[in-house]
């Protein structure tokens, strides 16, 4: 089982403020200091996060439904329900997941997980711009086989780097799985005075910088790969498989989604 390393409860963690937006119990004080400033500027956010997180469990689920069967869930995040083993494996039985972040208490939960499914749920410790180490932890290799399939998660983690960044890592990493391999992604975007309030009040919480990526940005980091139907958009609107979006109601913020498929 992974070790976990101290860590100061007084300091707050994208993954711990997350959980609490989704009404999870996993966060302390300070998480829940900045998860409440956010709301204060920009209440919605209480809609928009679990938006995220249910494109994400139907995401999955289509995936998995396509007969892919091997996940790496990159900056996983606390294992909120619903999460990306229990969503796979709920579609496919023989489902396997691998879960890599770099939080300590992220990591302590989910190496929980392995006492349940020890032969299916791998949890990997590190910085996911690592690609290297990260598929080529013994961790990874144990449940996922390198020469199959996989399906890339990057939900709520692209906003955190540049946009030169975060378009390197999505290629770095699909440029090193096997063919026929999806990517399913999200981030948060907004537009006029609120989402600058937004952002300015959570890059000043001193613990991440997040970058306001537009529409276009979002969809320049799928690259050469092939958007699937019915295309990027609102993740309210994103039903995978369908033909076309679904109509909801317009606002300057929104979660932006997508799904790829490496030829």
């Amino acid at each position: 089982m992974t070790c976990v390393a101290t860590f100061d409860p007084r300091v707050p963690s994208i993954a711990r403020v997350y959980d609490f937006l989704l009404g999870g119990k996993d966060n302390f004080a300070a998480d829940r200091m900045v998860a409440q400033k956010l709301l204060a500027v920009y209440p919605p956010i209480i809609e928009t996060v679990p938006e995220s997180r249910r494109f994400m469990e139907r995401a999955v689920t289509w995936v998995a439904d396509q007969g892919v069967t091997q996940f790496i869930d990159l900056g996983a995040g606390l294992p909120t329900a619903p999460n990306t083993h229990a969503t796979a494996q709920a579609a496919s039985p023989a489902a396997a997941v691998a879960y890599v972040d770099n939080d300590p208490v992220v990591i302590s939960h989910l190496a929980a997980l392995l006492a349940h499914h020890a032969d299916r749920v791998a949890v990997i410790s590190g910085d996911l711009h690592d690609r290297d180490a990260i598929l080529g932890a013994s961790q990874l290799r144990a449940v996922i086989d390198p020469a199959k399939p996989v399906c890339v998660v990057m939900g709520m983690i692209l906003h955190f780097d540049t946009l030169e960044v975060a378009t390197g890592l999505v290629k770095t990493y699909m440029s090193a799985v096997a063919p026929g391999s999806y990517l399913i992604a999200t981030i948060a975007s907004g537009k006029g005075s609120l989402a600058g309030r937004f952002y300015q009040t959570y890059n000043a919480s001193g613990f991440a910088t997040m970058y306001n990526h537009s529409p276009a940005d979002f969809a320049s980091f799928f690259g050469d790969l092939e958007i699937m139907p019915p295309g990027l958009g609102d993740a309210r609107q994103i039903r995978p498989g369908w033909s076309e979006l679904t109509t909801v109601p317009k606002r300057p913020d929104r979660i932006l989604a997508g799904i790829a498929r490496m030829p």
